[in-house]
């Protein structure tokens, strides 16, 4: 019996087929690309047409009269020649080249195909329910229209796709379109703009991020706890070049292996130079300004490093996806029977960075173990012996640490696999937020060697590891899940004071240059809007603290403490306000 999973992708994957079909119905001279099922849904792509968001409707309501016919589903296998002479009749050129990539990549002989009654063919490896009836017409629908580029590629045509969600039943449905609802709310491209943290600008260019004076100190309080945090732990910070030669990247295999997401050569007196997109070799380069002694390992090398990669237009998001970023990165050049502790030692460090950003393990974030497709030596560093041995030392550290983790073959750097600690913004997408790496292709290409206790030169091995990953996603992920209201040590604005009135401006004047000496941020609320006003002003920014100041409080030299969480707290010393929040600060609550 099928397992619920299995069974939900099936319901998925047979409401794509719907889907095909009814479209067809309305733009008969529309060209099937691809219609699988999805996390929460499905999707189908299209060529040769234009559908917006007012034709889903229409659509919709022709799915539903395909499912009331009772169709069967019905998967045959046919020979490549019969499969390419029909779809050839049907003049489906998206099907054609999937077929020959088939035989190509698969050397398939035959392939898949479903029939749903005798209304509709469609090329599928299948996954699929008996038949329509099985489809529920009140758990599923129509959300949303985009583009795709046919196979991911740029240079392809641009399809339309549209995307549906289906569950088994009403009650799933509706709990699933109440989340979405809710989640828009905390859209952190909406919440950034209506909280001023950041913007983009078309003249500076897509994808590259200006931080505003708010978005900044959300930034750099995250820089300096992980700076200070990794120092306390035994790393050392440094500061390595944006740009480098050509040729350190080509040693290090990042170029053939990266170079479609690598900007294009600078020529700078004659030599050709790249905006780097990591920082390993240049972190290899400091390595070997001197010999290391096997006393002095592990070396941990870490960096705030500004990085550069291009991604297409149609994938930039807001900051979870820019092409300019700055990762919290660092490699760990150790001896090979170090590298356990390492690994070990990173991902604590991940779990202690997590849990002070209020992330919750399984709930928040979860792992991945990331390895790569076998057999495909043009994509992974053609190594087996290597492969096999560090795919094992990771999957063996995870369940060491009795974490729950996921497989996912095809997902491993071209030099080792990788840990991927993975989250999910408010639409849905999952992303990876932090990782650690297991690298046995540097140390071979840079001679990372050290001299061991004989005195003979032996090869290191490499860890690489983000803590905090890029902080333009990690910003990101923090908006979304406070809702832009942040933790106190991360809140832009940490108090406001509110004078009731002009009168009590000069006093409440007073109350803010005590916070700010203490090194609190703070601001002062002394325009000549009500008193009311100003509070849900205050609150609209989500401030952590407002202190109103009158008469009472001028008098006895006290603040009126409002929480955000709490609300009203009564009256206050000032000195006593200032020595709570700065234990509040200093503990991260």
């Amino acid at each position: 019996m099928a397992n619920k999973n299995e069974k939900l992708n099936n319901i998925r994957h047979s409401f794509a087929h719907v889907l095909a079909q009814a479209v067809l119905k309305f733009y008969p001279d529309a060209k099937l690309g691809i219609g699988p099922a999805i996390e929460n849904g499905f999707y189908y792509d299209f060529g040769n047409v234009e559908i917006s968001e007012k034709d889903l409707k229409k659509i919709q309501g022709e799915m539903k009269k395909i499912i009331s016919r009772d169709l069967k589903f019905k998967k045959e296998e046919w020979s490549v020649d019969k499969a390419k002479k029909y779809f050839k009749e049907q003049d489906a050129k998206y099907k054609l080249d999937l077929i020959d990539e088939l035989k190509k990549e698969e050397n398939a002989k035959k392939v898949g195909i479903v029939h749903t009654g005798d209304k509709f063919t469609d090329l599928c490896r299948g996954g699929h329910v008996k038949s329509t009836k099985d489809l529920n017409v009140d758990a599923f629908k129509l959300m949303r229209v985009a583009g795709a580029y046919w196979r991911g590629d740029e240079k392809n045509d641009m399809l339309t796709r549209v995307y549906g969600v289906a569950f088994e039943n009403k009650k799933e449905l509706d709990k699933y379109l109440k989340w979405m609802e809710e989640a828009k709310k905390r859209d952190h491209k909406k919440l950034g703009k209506k909280l001023d943290l950041f913007t983009f600008s078309d003249v500076v260019g897509k994808g590259l991020p200006l931080w505003t004076e708010k978005g900044s100190v959300i930034r750099r309080e995250l820089e300096k706890f992980i700076v200070e945090e990794e120092i306390s732990r035994g790393y050392t910070h440094v500061y390595t070049p944006d740009i480098a030669k050509i040729s350190l990247y080509e040693k290090s295999g990042h170029y053939p292996y990266y170079k479609e997401s690598m900007y294009s050569p600078i020529d700078i007196d004659g030599e050709k130079f790249m905006l780097r997109p990591m920082t390993c070799p240049h972190h290899y380069e400091l390595y070997l300004r001197k010999p290391h002694s096997y006393r002095e390992m592990p070396r941990r090398i870490a960096e705030m490093a500004n990085l550069y990669r291009y991604e297409q237009s149609g994938e930039l998001s807001g900051l979870q996806r820019v092409r300019t970023f700055t990762l919290a990165d660092a490699h760990i050049i150790c001896r090979k029977d170090q590298a356990k502790d390492e690994v070990m030692g990173a991902l604590e460090l991940i779990d202690f960075a997590a849990k002070t950003l209020g992330l919750k393990k399984y709930k928040d974030y979860w792992y991945r173990l990331s390895l790569r497709e076998k057999g495909n030596n043009e994509k992974y560093y053609d190594n087996e012996k290597a492969w096999k041995e560090s795919e094992k030392f990771l999957r063996d550290a995870l369940k060491e640490r009795r974490d729950e983790f996921e497989e996912a073959e095809g997902e491993a750097a071209f030099y080792g696999p990788k840990i991927d600690i993975q989250m999910r913004n408010v639409n849905g997408k999952e992303d990876t937020a932090f990782t650690v790496q297991y690298d046995f292709v540097g140390p071979e290409r840079f001679n990372l060697n050290y001299i061991n206790k004989k005195g003979d030169e032996e090869r290191a091995v490499v860890v690489h590891r983000s803590s905090i990953g890029a902080i333009e996603r990690s910003v990101a992920f923090l908006i979304e899940k406070y809702g832009g209201a942040f933790p106190l040590w991360l809140s832009p604005d940490q108090v406001w004071v509110v004078p009731v009135s002009e009168k009590f401006n000069k006093y409440g004047r007073e109350v803010m240059d005590k916070l700010r000496e203490a090194g609190v941020r703070a601001d002062i609320c002394d325009g000549d809007d009500s008193l009311g006003k100003k509070i849900r002003n205050g609150e609209k920014n989500k401030l952590p603290y407002l202190l109103i100041v009158g008469e009472k409080e001028k008098k006895a030299g006290t603040v009126s403490v409002r929480d955000r969480q709490k609300g009203d707290e009564g009256a206050m010393k000032v000195e006593k306000f200032v020595e709570k929040i700065i234990k509040e600060v200093k503990n991260k609550k």
